[in-house]
């Protein structure tokens, strides 16, 4: 297993609506992640994910999918230096 590393994702697109959170939250879980998933008032859905590095990077990859009616257009990506207490929940929006 690898180094373990926390990313914050912005992801924008057909993303708010379509069961994005729910599906973001239950594929998180089965990675082992930690971490939270919110709507944006912008439209955006804003997420931190952490465990780790390949299953961050697993995730990241599922997330240009998201769950069948999503249309991601992008994902915008930074490191995140404030880990999550453990689990992985959805937060309100903002």
């Amino acid at each position: 297993m690898s180094e373990p590393i926390c990313i914050r994702v912005v992801i924008r697109g057909r993303v708010q609506g379509v069961y994005y959170r729910a599906w973001t939250v239950g594929a998180a879980k089965e990675r082992g992640l930690t971490g939270w998933v919110r709507n944006r008032s912008d439209g955006s859905v804003e997420a931190v994910l952490c465990g780790p590095a390949e299953r961050v990077e697993d995730m990241l990859e599922a997330c240009k999918e998201g769950p069948p009616s999503a249309r991601v257009a992008d994902i915008e990506r930074a490191a995140h230096d404030d880990p999550p207490p453990a689990g992985f929940r959805k937060l309100d929006t903002v």
